[in-house]
């Protein structure tokens, strides 16, 4: 089973739209897969209609109960699963801690979904901390959403150096541009000419749209409720160009 983590240290910047769509787009590829809500807030679970359902407690953390009687069905139950997030989670950094200081309580506890999904998607809550480094020591891929702006660059500055300080593979980081308007010349002048810290960036560029916003209308991934929008056809050109390389294994 391969895993892929939508992260990014700070909030606000697409992560979890991405998410929601690329999981649901790799499902309706082919891959049995999985979405994980570890972020606290909700909004991946709230999207896909999975708030109310039993989500992981501390005993799940523990190792004394099995993640697996936490999946849910979600309203495409035919092709995509949910673990739901809870607002519990929020103490997920103190659990880990106090039980258990290592960096792969989330890789152990991920081994045992691989009988039965080949791709589990994260959606992680936006924090540097203990948690992160467990998603960092578990994941296969990193795709890092980046704000064509200076402090969200100084946000994935901020997790490259974390990377290399702690002598982490950097090619597991994989950026992209989000929330992007090329009206703005900012905007439009760091795409065109990616810095430094984007030399690998997807060439996917996921738009600031409308139709992006109204998935808190619909609760669906824009790639269903607005399948012919400029929207759903760059969240289909980020998972084409990360598809190979999860197939792969």
């Amino acid at each position: 089973m391969k895993t892929l983590a939508i992260y990014n240290v700070k909030g606000g910047v697409g992560k979890t739209a991405a998410a929601v769509n690329l999981a649901y787009l790799a499902a309706e590829s082919g891959l049995h897969t999985l979405l994980w809500d570890l972020d606290p807030q909700g909004a991946a679970t709230w999207y896909l209609h999975g708030e109310g359902a039993k989500a992981p407690d501390k005993a799940i953390w523990r190792g004394s109960s099995p993640i697996g009687k936490r999946i849910v069905e979600t309203p495409h139950h035919e092709l995509l699963h949910l673990i739901p997030a809870d607002l519990e989670a929020r103490h997920l950094d103190v659990w880990l801690r106090k039980d258990n200081n290592s960096h792969d309580t989330l890789k152990n506890l991920i081994e045992p979904l691989s009988e039965q999904y080949s791709l589990l998607v994260l959606d992680c809550p936006p924090s540097l901390s203990h948690v992160a480094d467990n998603i960092f020591a578990a994941v296969d891929r990193i795709l890092v959403p980046t704000v064509p702006t200076h402090l969200s660059l100084r946000a994935l500055m901020t997790l490259i150096d974390y990377f290399k300080a702690n002598e982490l593979p950097r090619t597991r980081l994989r950026p992209f541009w989000s929330m992007a308007d090329r009206r703005r010349l900012l905007h439009k002048g760091l795409i065109e000419q990616p810095p430094k810290a984007m030399k690998d960036v997807c060439q996917a560029v996921i738009p600031y749209a409308s139709s992006i916003e109204r998935m808190g209308e619909t609760r669906a991934p824009v790639v269903i409720s607005e399948p012919s929008s400029y929207a759903a056809e760059c969240y289909r050109e980020l998972w084409a160009e990360n598809a190979n390389y999860l197939r792969r294994g």
